[in-house]
């Protein structure tokens, strides 16, 4: 049995100038598991992601994909390494000049090659798992609203069949009803092709529904980690505070009087 995790980061550290943003990272990931990392905005959740996928140079540490340290791999091999990778950006980072299917298809028009033929027909196969018709194909971004930007971007994040998906705040800025939409999208998609999932959000329903497990970061450490389940009743004084959104605790927010 396969007991490597297909995600594993010891001891990461990523700072910027004076001010420490992640203070000694260790999370495993297993194959096939969905990990969520709560915890309030600017606490460094975006920052662990960019780390793992190298849009950001951690300072020192360990970070392993399926066993391969990705830190310090030889740039050829970062790009083999990146095509196990897909990712859902908080904002959606559509391209407003190019119609959704080109959107979907970018990257593997990009990185493969493809033909803008078999692209097209790659983004359409791969927009109808997320829901969205043939029609919208040759619509531009601007055209669609907030949750159907997110249903691009997730085809996109999928469309090329990665192992590993990332989320970042995928439900932010949008209703309630999209946003359980978004969800029930998310462990559709990630549990029929047996992905590992690492999401991000400080959205606790979001959490407790696409997560096997949850973990928070505050002040540059994972202060806390168990099963989904258990968040609402975790014994951690700060966890409490948080997936209860009570404005008394151990985490006392920056007001300007």
């Amino acid at each position: 049995m396969n007991t490597i995790p297909q995600i594993r980061l010891r001891d990461v550290k990523k700072s910027f100038g004076a001010k420490r943003v992640l203070a000694g990272i260790d999370l495993d990931i297993a194959k096939g598991e969905s990990v969520v990392v709560i915890g309030g905005s600017g606490t460094g959740k975006s920052v662990l992601i960019k780390c793992i996928i190298g849009i950001l140079q951690a300072d020192s540490g360990l970070i392993e994909v399926d066993g391969q340290d990705v830190l310090h791999v030889p740039a050829g091999n970062r790009d083999a390494i990146n095509r196990k990778f897909g990712m859902l950006f908080q904002g959606g980072a559509l391209f407003d000049s190019l119609p959704i299917w080109e959107n979907v298809a970018f990257g593997l028009m990009q990185r493969e090659h493809m033909s803008r033929k078999q692209g097209k027909e790659r983004a359409v196969e791969t927009m109808a798992k997320v829901g969205l018709s043939a029609d919208v194909a040759e619509l531009s971004p601007a055209e669609l609203s907030g949750g159907m930007q997110k249903r691009v971007g997730l085809a996109r994040a999928i469309a090329g069949n990665p192992e590993i998906i990332f989320f970042d705040e995928p439900t932010t800025g949008l209703d309630p009803i999209m946003a359980d939409v978004i969800n029930d999208l998310i462990i559709s998609v990630v549990k029929n092709q047996g992905m590992t999932a690492l999401s991000i959000t400080h959205d606790m329903h979001s959490a407790r529904k696409i997560a096997d497990r949850i973990t928070m970061l505050y002040e540059g450490k994972l202060i806390w980690a168990g099963d989904a389940k258990d968040v609402d009743n975790s014994g951690n004084p700060y966890v409490d505070q948080f997936v209860h959104g009570k404005a008394e605790g151990p985490i006392k927010m920056q007001v300007r009087r």
